[in-house]
């Protein structure tokens, strides 16, 4: 009877055969035996379409026969490394190609599952190959995944004192409860992240954002939630306001509005205004250094103000500002004045607000830390104006943006 041979290519020797040769066969079943529990082959792949691997009787000249494959070679479209069909064997694969495709691993013919190595994955992975009927055979990767080493763990697991190097993550990391503890989602153009950074003594730990050269940090509370230190609030940069009560305004000389300090009854809130005429355009002023944090751009307002007949017609107001820096003079135009109206309600020594005005832009280009000049008038003379007492001011609330946590 001839010897016969195992699908991995070992010779099984018949009784009485291979005589004056069973030493130099039983050395090459040993060196099979070497290569198929600890041999290496670098197998070179390129191009596109299908590398079949190969199982050489009696011989290690096999290339489907060893232990690990290394996957070597610049592919240019998605490849097929196969193996033959009655092949059962643990491989330790490698990705070492260059190109941005795919890399399968299968059966050289059948219908069962494979192994493929993602265009992006040039990592490792270890499938064990299974021939089962002949018709579906099949490769399972262990541990699942798809290449560089993934691992799934099932149960709880306990890892002590592990190095992990970037590890992929899912979707949440759970507390000791099984409870979420941290949502986790993925952009697919990420290129800005996270880093924690812990410190020596006397220092605290940071929180940074890192990535591209400029790259903000947010931290976004959900719904009316605020952003907290301990238990304060944190002051964040955003829309801010500033009271310039009639008090702090003075009249220019040309068409003043008039300075008053209008009694209510003894003993209760007195006004302190300036009275503006239903009919001859009069103006007041104030100065504001504007904070350093504020952001330069515009400004809005509201008028607070009290009627001081029972007339209920349209009362319109305007605000114009203008900024000057160290060295700039004074003697300058105010910018353009935006107006906003606001009706009488029909009893004196009430409390009126108007609307928030539109956007006011401040001429001089202003910068920080400069002196604003601001003006407030009535347009009393305007066929629009239809409040038929004087309007008293008694101050107004001017709204800005800053871009700034402090004044620093």
């Amino acid at each position: 009877m001839a010897s016969t041979y195992t699908d991995l290519g070992i010779e099984l020797m018949a009784t009485g055969e291979n005589a004056g040769t069973w030493g130099t066969k039983t050395n090459n079943n040993l060196s099979l035996f070497e290569q198929l529990t600890g041999g290496f082959n670098s197998q070179a792949v390129s191009g596109t379409g299908n590398t079949a691997l190969s199982i050489v009787d009696g011989n290690t000249t096999g290339t489907a026969q060893h232990q690990m494959i290394e996957l070597t070679g610049t592919i240019t479209g998605n490849i097929t490394v196969s193996i033959p069909l009655d092949v059962e064997k643990m491989y330790y694969l490698r990705n070492s190609t260059s190109g941005a495709y795919t890399v399968q691993f299968k059966y050289i013919t059948g219908s069962g599952d494979s192994f493929t190595f993602a265009a992006t994955d040039k990592g490792d992975a270890l499938v064990f190959a299974t021939a089962n009927d002949g018709t579906n055979p099949d490769i399972y990767t262990l541990p699942a995944g798809t290449g560089d080493g993934d691992v799934t763990l099932t149960g709880t697991q306990t890892l002590t004192n592990k190095t992990l190097t970037a590890p992929k993550i899912g979707t949440s990391i759970l507390d000791t409860n099984g409870n979420e503890l941290a949502l986790l989602t993925a952009t697919s153009s990420a290129v800005n992240e996270i880093t924690l950074a812990n410190a020596a003594t006397g220092n605290g730990p940071i929180i940074s954002s890192t990535g591209e050269t400029n790259v903000d940090l947010n931290l976004n509370p959900k719904g009316t939630g605020v952003l907290k230190s301990a238990t304060a609030a944190i002051k964040i940069a955003g829309k801010e306001t500033m009271w310039i009560p009639a008090a702090a305004m003075y009249g220019p000389t040309t068409n003043p509005a008039d300075g008053a300090l209008v009694e209510t009854t003894a003993t209760r809130p007195d006004l302190k205004v300036f009275d503006f005429d239903a009919s001859t355009q009069q103006y007041t002023q104030f100065t504001v250094a504007m904070p350093k944090s504020w952001n330069e751009g515009t400004i809005t307002y509201q008028v607070y103000w009290s009627p001081s007949t029972t007339n209920t017609g349209n009362c319109i107001f305007g605000v114009q500002g203008v900024a000057c820096a160290d060295g700039d003079t004074i003697d300058v135009a105010y910018g353009t004045a935006i107006e906003v109206t606001d009706a009488g309600i029909g009893t004196v020594e009430d409390q009126q607000i108007s609307a928030e005005s539109s956007a006011m832009t401040v001429a001089g280009s202003p910068a920080a830390g400069e002196q604003t000049y601001f003006q407030l008038f009535r347009k009393a003379a305007d066929g629009g104006d239809t409040f038929t007492g004087e309007s008293r001011v008694l101050g107004i609330k001017l709204f800005y943006t800053t871009d700034a946590a402090n004044d620093a």
